[in-house]
């Protein structure tokens, strides 16, 4: 059996890398790569962190205790439920390694550390392999592969037959970096039909924020074959600090913190993360910003004649030809959109812009029109 080492897949975001190459500041670049709140860092929470910088000669709490309380107070849930990680990705590479699935679902374009998170699960050694021996088991991916003649959507009929004979699954939603959306009964539909296959349906709901009413988070007590995650990242703007935080039913979660490492989360970004959830009129400013900015790159794609598929997140993905030619020209312009080339499933026929304040929008989308139109 061929084996092939490990690679860290490309994602958006990374500045300095960019800016070392242009040889300009990181603060020149316009970053569209990444899909965070154009608002950043509310003024609550960088208050909480000022105040709480002499504390980090101290070690954080490794049970985030405080936290958790925070998140159950937020979502009306059980503190003993839920588990705090650096960034939801932790948890993304915990999961399989705590549980050792044997045959996987993800699906095609979605997430590349599902992918690698599953492959590193089933070896020691750092090398991987699409279906990889190690500890006498094999792991298996399934791919569902999403068709763009159908919008890129999740069909939940196709993606529960995908799931026979799997034993975890990953859901995205909104997918990432379709941007579509399932709705609630519709992900509760897939979660039902996970416990009578008994494939753990871990929903990925980093980008829920946005459209907060479709989260199945308090559905977790009564399947205890659904696991939720969550990022603060992405809605609250907390990209550097590194927070998530997952949910679990009380069957499960005792088998997930045996292979947890402690001290993930560090002290300010349990701090941060609390003054987060509690600064309600951040969230509202925010909402109304992503509607209204939403709405004008819509129409700035529909004037450019540019295809974009609707989306529920705070990114869209566009169907441009010559995308790896334009993402270049961008790039030298000091602005930053997401290649999707290597996204599985999609070809180099796309790219994925995030949503950002009106001017950082109207300058894309005028450099987008330039070139599109060259």
């Amino acid at each position: 059996m061929e084996l092939i080492r490990t690679q860290n897949p490309e994602h958006g975001g990374n500045i300095y890398k960019i800016a070392e190459y242009l040889g300009i500041p990181e603060e020149e670049l316009i970053d569209f790569s990444a899909s965070i709140n154009p608002l950043g860092v509310s003024g609550r929470v960088k208050d909480v962190i000022k105040k709480d910088l002499d504390n980090l000669i101290n070690y954080p709490d490794p049970d985030t205790r405080e936290l958790r309380k925070a998140i159950a107070r937020y979502h009306d849930s059980d503190p003993e439920t839920i588990i705090c990680g650096n960034g939801s990705t932790e948890l993304i590479y915990l999961i399989p390694r705590a549980l050792g699935p044997g045959r996987v679902l993800i699906t095609a374009p979605a997430f590349s550390e599902y992918e690698r998170a599953v492959l590193l699960s089933g070896q020691e050694s750092g090398v991987r392999s699409q279906e990889l021996e190690s500890r006498g088991r094999k792991v298996r991916i399934k791919y569902l592969n999403l068709k763009e003649e159908d919008r890129f959507r999740i069909n939940p009929e196709e993606f529960i037959e995908a799931m026979k004979g799997c034993d975890m699954a990953f859901l995205c939603n909104p997918n990432n970096p379709t941007g579509h959306l399932l709705g609630k009964m519709e992900v509760l539909g897939i979660a039902e039909a996970a416990g009578e296959i008994k494939c753990l349906l871990v929903v990925d709901e980093a980008f829920i924020d946005f459209c907060p009413e479709t989260s199945v988070i308090n559905d977790v007590p009564d399947n205890p074959y659904l696991v939720v995650l969550r990022s603060m990242t992405k809605f609250y703007a907390l990209t550097g600090l590194r927070i998530g935080y997952g949910v679990f039913h009380e069957d499960l979660i005792g088998r997930i913190k045996k292979f947890k490492e402690p001290w993930t989360v560090n002290n300010l970004a349990q701090k941060a993360a609390i003054a987060a959830l509690d600064d309600i009129s951040y969230a509202d400013e925010t909402m109304r910003l992503m509607k209204d900015e939403k709405q004008f790159l819509e129409h700035g794609f529909q004037e450019a004649g540019i295809e974009f598929f609707p989306s529920a997140a705070n990114y869209y993905l566009l169907r441009i030809d010559n995308a790896g030619g334009i993402v270049k020209e961008l790039r030298q312009k000091g602005i930053l959109v997401r290649d999707c080339s290597n996204f599985k499933g999609l070809d180099g026929s796309y790219i994925r812009v995030a949503v950002k304040s009106r001017r950082h929008n109207g300058i894309m989308l005028k450099e987008l029109l330039k070139l599109c139109r060259a």
